[in-house]
């Protein structure tokens, strides 16, 4: 471990390392967690930086640390899921239909407002930035640009031209989640990439200001995904019966 201080932080690296340990089921519930200094020893690095990593997986609500009382698992259902690393690292542990399910019905809840947001004070800068992605989207139809990349932008774009300091900050969420998300409903519906077309009756009634249109073409778009995962959860269903 202390090899790779010199590329990243020590602290951030026994934090992943720990944290994606204890999202894979690593660390038994029913049992004894390592103390600060057992886990200091088994990473090989100094109590005060095992210290800094347990208060940072303690603020993402994966363990909880008190004094004469040790170290505590916390169960699946206090952790911080709107934190990017707890996300990220649930998605690779175990990226289940289930929570890609979840996640889907979060946009639903938000997108659609997002760009209604964004149809109604018609910021011609932020418009801008979501139809420079949209171009991005179908370049990569050509092979020209990333798709995935572009997808993620597009929809990040909106939540900035939506200039609520809410739905901005869910950006690096979003963004974590749907690399998983996207990815995933690409392959069921047996494409490479998502629809230009698609997203372009999106943007078409941002750029006009029409709220309501905006909103029901994103409503559009995240049933497709909605309808996706949930053929995928039926098709898991019939299997364990």
């Amino acid at each position: 471990m202390r090899a790779l201080e010199g590329n990243y932080n020590l602290t951030h690296q026994v934090t992943n390392k720990l944290g994606l340990d204890i999202v894979q089921g690593k660390y038994n519930n029913g049992q004894p967690f390592p103390t600060e200094a057992q886990l200091a020893e088994q990473f090989d690095i100094s109590r005060s930086v095992m210290r800094e990593a347990v208060k940072m997986l303690t603020a993402k609500g994966l363990i909880s640390s008190r004094p004469r009382q040790g170290i505590r698992l916390s169960p699946a259902s206090q952790w911080n899921m709107f934190d990017s690393d707890v996300l990220a690292w649930t998605l690779k542990a175990r990226p289940s239909m289930s929570l890609l399910k979840e996640f889907t019905e979060l946009r639903y809840a938000i997108e659609p407002e997002a760009v209604a947001l964004a149809a109604r004070i018609g910021d011609q800068e932020a418009i801008a930035r979501i139809g420079a992605a949209l171009e991005r989207m179908r370049a990569a139809e050509s092979g020209d640009d990333d798709n995935l990349e572009a997808d993620i932008e597009f929809h990040n774009q909106i939540l900035y031209a939506s200039q609520n300091r809410f739905f901005i900050q869910l950006s690096h969420f979003i963004e974590t989640a749907l690399r998983v998300a996207i990815t995933f409903t690409n392959k069921m519906a047996d494409t490479r990439f998502a629809s230009w077309e698609d997203h372009k009756k999106v943007y078409d009634p941002i750029a006009n200001g029409d709220t309501a249109a905006a909103s029901a073409a994103m409503r559009r778009l995240l049933e497709e995904a909605l309808d996706l995962i949930n053929s995928a959860l039926e098709v898991e269903k019939q299997r364990n019966r």
